[in-house]
């Protein structure tokens, strides 16, 4: 989680710099017609005015359908132990709440205040106020790899991850553009976070921070 790609997420916790625009690359935004070629997927505006939605009860995670231009790839199989199968689980979850919130332009949207509290949480609302702000959702691919779970204790956990934005990019609302950037170091991104599980037994994120251009992370 998640602070994710993209717009800048975190006032605090030295996560501005690293979480400005969807691929950070080193090349220009898109000249107007561009769209993101992920499995020669485009975003028209049909998907980008489709209603995204989650249903969240306290009983139950909530259902999240995001816009169909938005795919990921989690490349993090069982453990095959049952409480940092949980973690990975609820993790990959969080991720896909972020965008929905993103995507319903809610900085309070239900779903990722199911996966976030406490200091993660708020740097969550700050990070979705953004998109807001600048009228944008995120489009393309995200891959997932490398996750390191460890559990501390039956309800404490830490996760570190990496992130490949390579495909992944910016999508204005307004204008119907789609900022790409070229695919550089700056492009792979290793996330920490600390989570707990609360008393409904969901594992949520507490504390998160992340490193762009990671070495860890590199193809």
């Amino acid at each position: 989680m998640n602070p994710r790609s993209r717009l800048p997420m975190a006032a605090a916790a030295g996560l501005t710099a690293v979480l400005l625009l969807a691929g950070c690359g080193e090349g220009a935004g898109d000249d107007g017609g561009s769209k993101p070629n992920d499995t020669a997927n485009k975003v028209s505006a049909t998907q980008a005015s489709a209603a995204p939605s989650a249903s969240v009860t306290a009983s139950r995670r909530p259902t999240i359908t995001l816009p169909s231009d938005l795919t990921y790839a989690f490349d993090w199989p069982s453990t095959g132990d049952a409480v940092k199968d949980a973690v990975l689980a609820d993790s990959e979850q969080n991720i896909k709440a972020v965008d929905l919130a993103i995507a319903n332009q809610d900085p309070s949207d239900k779903a990722y205040r199911f996966y976030f509290e406490g200091e993660a949480a708020a740097q969550i609302q700050r990070y979705v106020q953004a998109y807001v702000t600048a009228k944008a959702r995120t489009t393309g691919h995200y891959r997932y790899y490398d996750p390191v779970v460890n559990v501390s204790a039956p309800d404490v956990a830490s996760l570190v991850y990496c992130e490949d934005q390579g495909k992944a990019y910016d999508f204005y609302l307004e204008t119907k553009k789609v900022d790409r950037t070229a695919v550089s170091k700056n492009s792979y991104v290793l996330y920490s976070t600390q989570l707990h599980k609360n008393d409904k037994g969901v594992w949520v994120t507490e504390k998160l921070s992340s490193q762009r251009g990671s070495a860890k992370c590199q193809p």
